[in-house]
């Protein structure tokens, strides 16, 4: 990155069954971002519709679009209109039958830097996505923008500390997580904290071990039979939280985040250097039994 900082937006928005007003109360935030000084702005998974992944519905795969598509120029546009780098989260028709989780980064000159396709599927009571979305196969790859490389992930990607790790070593500068996830109603009180508190502790996890910053940008409130729990953050290299959004409410904000502090952090906290690469090679097994 050419500058010492850098003012992030995100978006964390309550969906309805409206996508015209979905996209549309999200430009008005983009902009608005954008205009407070937003130089890179990143928006929640499947952010233009609601989550649809709560059911097995083969009508839902009318929403998925090719990449680059309506969606792309859509978010082209705005990155354009505003000079702001956006990073989104689309439903993608890659062909008949097969379909990605994709996150996509335009630059604010309204090129498209790249995609990435989620690679952690999830399958669980309300997140059924493995009947919507195909593996990724992009492998993780950090997308070069004009503000610097993005380790784009997406949701579930999220608690792997492989995946973090590997865009670390293959050079990203930020961590970046569109995100969709929330309560099961069933449990209990203290059951929803303790999820909700450690999705935030294994993300400032992957900030310290890899000495980088972290932004997760999740959604909030109720969508059929999901309560999202929001909780939106940004992280510092130390884990150390800059910015954190309610967990009942939408919000919006710039972050400023220092991008120097990462060198600095990684010199008095050398875990790259340490790493004994030559045992560990377990990590491509299931298990090691």
């Amino acid at each position: 990155m050419g500058n010492d900082s850098l003012n992030i937006g995100i978006i964390q928005q309550h969906n309805t069954a409206d996508m015209a007003d979905n996209k549309a109360r999200l430009e008005c935030k983009i902009r608005s971002l954008a205009k407070q000084g937003a130089e890179l702005i990143v928006l929640q998974e499947l952010h233009n519709s609601l989550y649809f992944c709560q059911e097995e519905n083969t009508n839902y795969f009318d929403m998925a679009y090719p990449i680059p598509g309506p969606d792309t120029e859509w978010l082209a546009r705005l990155a354009r209109e505003c000079r702001a780098v956006l990073v989104g989260s689309l439903f993608e028709r890659r062909a008949a039958g097969l379909y990605h989780n994709t996150a996509v980064v335009l630059d604010n000159d309204g090129s498209m830097c790249g995609k990435y396709r989620k690679m952690h599927i999830p399958d669980d009571p309300g997140y059924y996505e493995k009947f919507y979305f195909t593996p990724g196969d992009l492998g993780f790859q950090p997308i070069q923008t004009s503000v610097g490389r993005l380790g784009v992930m997406v949701c579930w990607d999220q608690w792997y500390p492989e995946a973090a790790r590997i865009m670390a070593l293959r050079g990203a500068e930020l961590l970046i997580y569109p995100t969709a996830i929330g309560y099961d109603p069933a449990d209990t009180a203290d059951e929803q904290e303790r999820q909700r508190e450690a999705w935030t502790t294994v993300q400032r996890g992957h900030a310290v071990a890899n000495g980088l910053p972290v932004v997760a940008v999740n959604r909030v409130g109720e969508e059929q039979e999901a309560l999202f729990w929001g909780s939106s953050f940004v992280a510092g290299p130390q884990g150390e939280m800059l910015y954190r959004a309610p967990k009942d409410e939408e919000a919006e904000a710039v972050v400023r985040v220092s991008i120097s502090r990462s060198e600095e952090v990684r010199r008095w906290w050398p875990f790259l250097r340490d790493r004994r690469i030559e045992e560990y090679d377990c990590l491509t097994k299931r298990f090691d039994d």
